[in-house]
């Protein structure tokens, strides 16, 4: 017969894990909805038969198009990126615990942005190796941010000011870039930095799907790693986490996500800095953010391009409404963490 205290420990685990669980439902149920009313409301309605027999492959007048060739691209593609900027995020707040140790404030997006518009801009280029430029400048900003910060060990307080540092003169850097551009190329590497998914097409998301599959694998692997991180350093190495190795894997991953999701829809703001604190309030103290955080930034993707299209006055780009959203959070929580220190 099990004592009280222990009734009441796995009792509250039980809670706990239940609560996750249901977290976990409720969102996915809210990413297929958000995802279905995509296929079929937009400036004309197309009726649930016709958009599944567009996704079985049958050629239906009218809907063959509009759902097969603008809408579900879109969609794929915005569920995609939101995936990987939700996870890599969320790996990056947890493992220096601190809320505002974002993708977008540390510099890495912005390493991607520079490497994309340096290549439309000067060397003329576009598709694929715009994409390969953008994902190789955000692993080394992430390594040159790394390699700045590690005196005696990585602070995330340090990490995060060694971070904006380098992101401000990566801004300077684009906007000298675009200062010079002609207007053919200009355009473009406007659209690319406001983070958009305007002129999806499905084999876009082939690469962005691989990279998911594989840095989002690596980084579930280690979940019980990154959780013992949450801890601090040394008690993770107390639970026989290898911290230096762990972090170097974790870093590697997140990045790989967040810049191949860049090179994809360009830095859709906020998305990687809020995934994790909205999942921290909803799952509470009740397992891994990883899966939840996902889950919410396809969420915000997919909701801010519905929005940004099709709710306001005029069209809006997917990272302009992330970003209207996000602004006001950043300047909350920098002040909260000012005020009382913070972490997920």
């Amino acid at each position: 017969m099990l004592s009280p205290t222990l009734d009441l420990i796995v009792a509250s685990r039980r809670r706990r894990a239940r609560r996750h669980s249901l977290v976990v439902v409720i969102l996915l149920v809210l990413v297929v909805a958000i995802f279905a009313l995509t296929l079929s409301l937009g400036q004309s309605f197309t009726p649930a038969g016709d958009v599944i027999r567009v996704l079985f492959g049958e050629n239906v007048p009218g809907a063959s198009f509009t759902v097969g060739q603008l809408r579900l691209p879109r969609a794929v593609l915005s569920v995609l990126a939101g995936l990987s900027f939700g996870l890599g995020g969320v790996a990056f707040q947890i493992m220096l615990r601190n809320p505002l140790a974002s993708p977008d404030i540390i510099g890495i997006s912005w390493g991607a942005s520079a490497a994309a518009v340096f290549a439309i801009v000067v060397l003329s280029m576009k598709g694929p190796v715009v994409s390969i430029f953008a994902v190789v400048a955000g692993l080394a900003v992430a390594l040159l941010v790394y390699g700045l910060s590690s005196k005696n060990g990585v602070a995330g307080t340090r990490l995060i000011l060694v971070g904006i540092g380098v992101s401000a003169m990566l801004e300077s850097f684009i906007a000298y870039i675009l200062s010079q551009a002609p207007a053919w190329n200009l355009q473009e590497a406007i659209r690319w930095l406001t983070g958009s998914v305007n002129g999806a097409q499905l084999s876009q998301a082939v690469p962005l799907l691989l990279a998911l599959a594989v840095f989002g694998g690596l980084l579930l692997s280690r979940a019980r790693d990154l959780e013992a991180l949450r801890l601090g350093e040394d008690t993770a190495a107390a639970l026989g986490v290898r911290v230096s190795a762990t972090r170097v894997i974790i870093i590697v991953a997140a990045v790989g996500m967040i810049a191949s999701a860049t090179a994809v829809t360009g830095p859709v703001a906020f998305v990687a800095f809020l995934s994790g604190p909205i999942a921290a309030r909803l799952v509470g103290n009740s397992g891994s953010l990883l899966i939840p955080s996902a889950l919410v930034g396809a969420t915000l993707v997919l909701a801010g391009d519905y929005i940004g299209q099709f709710l306001l006055s005029s069209r809006y780009p997917v990272g302009v409404v992330t970003g209207a959203l996000g602004a006001p959070y950043l300047i909350f929580l920098i002040v909260r963490v000012n005020r009382t220190g913070g972490s997920l």
